[in-house]
């Protein structure tokens, strides 16, 4: 692999770098990654000239990139000359140990946004306002009184497991060396829902099959979402009725991947390809898209019965869903888990299928920082409290930034068997003596502590949004370890992991309520290849702008058709014979979120 990225790095990708630098202008705000500025400097010194090696006097910077597999490639003993550095291979060292402290924002770009000071992604007015934060997250100012909190938490959760654990017969604590501690049976499957499919035939059957474009124009008639961008048409020369029934059209092109072509080619509402075109420039955006996302989520959540549904949840399930992208692009990624080149769509569904938020990012981007994202700014009404997620979308760093924001990680951990729970003290070799095998070293609450009012500051700015929550925690990654602010909030993610574990493993309703959550995003996973089926489901473009508009109409088709199905089964369901009907499986399993299929299109009604 060394052999070959040499060769690569040599033959093509060296031009190209080495005029990076003399465009890019790299910083750092540490000493210690000095050493990679100053191996920077001197490639740019010697980039012209035709080396093989660096000249005998001159002064190589050694730098973690240098060190490792690649030192038998870097230095090399020429005999009478003594060891010499080779320029080509000295130079991919370089690059990469540059993009490593890139990612963590170690080194900083002069001029740039994503990559710009870490410093500027920190709010100007903490100390000033240090108080009025601390408030707004609502943590106290004093470090001991936080700790004594999280150290509390952390001792109630083991003594109840450890108390629980002769009695829970789906769990087993023992030493199994490399098989993990913890052994935790699977759930039953639950009892299945047996009058729901009458009830999805009884909405057929009332209603017949309604069309995806005539249930976003009825979504968008009762909501009035719309309203905003025809009223703001109003000098122009269209009417708003003519705005709104082409805007309508443009989304479900853009939501259903048919394209505005096919759209303006297949139907009969005397709109041409161009007049779509120009709405679709001039009027329907990405910030359009969402607002009527959001709004007709809103909708939704107003237009609910509780008889029927139940009461408004305060928890969200995400995930990401892979979509397949055209490839001839630079900034295209290739996905490992997933396969295939592409993008993910980071969808917030709440508990009745509804999404209050979604995120066009890359392959290589922070779940993590996707879930705090759609968390903390998803713009509706909901409050949301907790989050479900896989195993991808929790860390130990994830559960401590929730922690200081103030909302519960839930997640589904794939290899709990191998989670370690931490001590909340140290000293106390003979407490929960039923977990001990499960049990690893104390919290260090001394980090903690010192760096408590740094870890704040990380959270008031996520919460504000000086930054994104992706270059924010851009900051705490592996590469960064040394990073103390980064060890205290793994620290604080310890604990509030160990906190959620022991609860977890001895609450069967947590442990369904989670599969549950997670169960009903995939359903608004597979719902997306149904409406999203023209070009094979793969995003026609690879212009950001496009296809993030593309993902917000899909959502928007996707709220309308929840928001219709809604309102049709409140509708049936406000019969006394149809309401005593369903047992609580049936209601358990109850959702808006159903369809027939159709050989071209995506259709509403009974699956």
């Amino acid at each position: 692999m060394q052999t070959t990225l040499k060769a690569s790095y040599s033959h093509h990708y060296r031009r190209g770098l080495i005029e990076l630098l003399d465009v890019l202008e790299f910083r750092s705000n540490n000493a210690t990654h000095r050493p990679v500025l100053d191996a920077l400097d001197l490639i740019k010194r010697h980039a012209d000239a035709r080396l093989t090696y660096y000249p005998a006097g001159e002064t190589v910077p050694s730098h973690k990139g240098v060190l490792g597999d690649w030192t038998a490639l870097v230095f090399k003993d020429t005999g009478k000359s003594g060891r010499r550095v080779v320029r080509s291979v000295y130079e991919i060292c370089t690059f990469q140990a540059l993009r490593e402290r890139l990612r963590c924002k170690e080194i900083w770009v002069v001029g740039a946004d994503k990559w710009r000071n870490p410093d500027e992604d920190l709010p100007h007015d903490f100390e000033t306002h240090r108080d009025a934060h601390y408030a707004a997250l609502r943590k106290p100012l004093d470090a001991t009184a936080f700790i004594g909190q999280l150290r509390d938490e952390m001792r109630e959760a083991l003594s109840a497991l450890d108390t629980a654990l002769p009695r829970l017969a789906w769990l087993e604590i023992a030493d199994r060396g490399k098989q993990g501690a913890i052994k935790l049976t699977d759930l039953d499957a639950a009892p299945e829902p047996r009058n729901l499919r009458r009830l999805k035939n009884e909405v057929r059957t009332r209603w017949g099959t309604v069309p995806l474009i005539d249930m976003l124009k009825e979504a968008v008639l009762r909501t009035g979402c719309l309203a905003g961008v025809t009223g703001a048409a109003g000098r122009g020369d269209l009417a708003p009725e003519v705005l709104a029934e082409r805007l309508l059209l443009a989304i479900y092109a853009y939501g259903t991947n048919t394209g505005i072509r096919a759209i303006a080619g297949s139907a009969q509402h005397g709109h041409s390809e161009d007049d779509i075109r120009y709405v679709r420039r001039r009027y329907l955006t990405a910030e359009v898209a969402r607002a009527i996302a959001v709004e007709t989520a809103n909708a939704t959540f107003a237009a609910r019965a509780q008889t029927v549904w139940g009461a408004g949840s305060t928890a969200v399930a995400s995930d990401s869903t892979h979509f397949g992208a055209f490839d001839q692009n630079i900034f295209t990624e290739w996905h490992s888990r997933y396969g295939g080149h592409g993008v993910l769509i980071y969808w917030h569904v709440e508990r009745k299928s509804m999404a209050i938020h979604s995120q066009l990012i890359n392959c290589s981007a922070s779940e993590v920082a996707a879930m705090v994202e759609g968390a903390m700014r998803h713009g509706t009404t909901m409050e949301v409290e907790g989050n479900y997620v896989d195993s991808h979308g929790q860390s130990e760093v994830g559960f401590g930034i929730t922690r200081l924001l103030g909302f519960d990680l839930l997640p589904r951990i794939k290899r709990i068997n191998k989670v370690r729970l931490y001590r909340p003290a140290a000293g106390e070799p003979d407490a929960y003596p039923r977990l001990t095998p499960a049990l690893t070293r104390p919290i260090r609450w001394d980090i903690i502590a010192e760096q408590y009012d740094q870890m704040i500051k990380y959270a008031t700015a996520i919460r504000a949004g000086t930054a994104s929550t992706e270059a924010i925690l851009r900051r705490f990654t592996r590469a960064n370890a040394i990073h103390p602010t980064y060890q205290a909030m793994i620290e604080v993610g310890r604990a509030q992991r160990t906190i959620f574990v022991a609860r977890y493993l001895r609450n069967r309703d947590l442990q369904r309520e989670i599969n549950e959550g997670l169960n009903v995003v995939e359903s608004w996973n597979r719902a997306n290849s149904v409406i999203f089926f023209g070009k094979g489901g793969d995003i026609a473009t690879n212009r950001r702008e496009e296809q993030e508009l593309s993902v917000l109409c899909l959502r928007v088709l996707q709220a309308a058709l929840v928001y219709v199905n809604t309102l049709m089964v409140q509708d049936v369901l406000a019969d006394e014979e149809w309401a005593s009907m369903l047992a609580d499986a049936d209601r358990r399993g109850l959702t808006p979120l159903f369809w027939t299929m159709s050989p071209r299109t995506a259709r509403s009604s009974s699956t």
